[in-house]
């Protein structure tokens, strides 16, 4: 695998179809960057979608498969960032800030 698309089409486990579809949507954008950006691509989509959403202002079951989505995006994130632990401290420091800024966060 040499791209993030091949990267997520390689996941073992692969995600439940509904949410594999979904995500697969939501990284296409970043499909064809090099696997080395397999952390940076999840976020940015899970940023993406979450900004999206609490723009939206909505709390319906409907938004379910994309709150999955988000948390998957991100939990993926942080696994393939774990190939660099050295690096871990300042991505958390980054993701936060970026997920803390966006519209709609609690406290904004």
């Amino acid at each position: 695998m040499t791209t993030v698309g091949g990267w997520f089409d390689a996941l073992t486990p692969a995600p439940p179809e509904g949410l594999r579809v979904r995500l697969s949507a939501l990284l296409e954008p970043f499909a064809h960057l090099p696997v080395q950006q397999v952390p940076e691509a999840c976020l940015d989509a899970g940023v993406q979608l979450l900004d999206a959403l609490l723009a939206s202002g909505s709390t319906s079951r409907t938004t379910a498969l994309d709150l999955l989505a988000v948390d998957a995006l991100v939990t993926y994130a942080f696994q393939a960032a774990a190939d660099e632990p050295a690096l871990m401290n300042a991505r958390a420091a980054r993701a936060l800030a970026r997920i803390a800024a966006l519209p709609g966060s609690l406290g904004a």
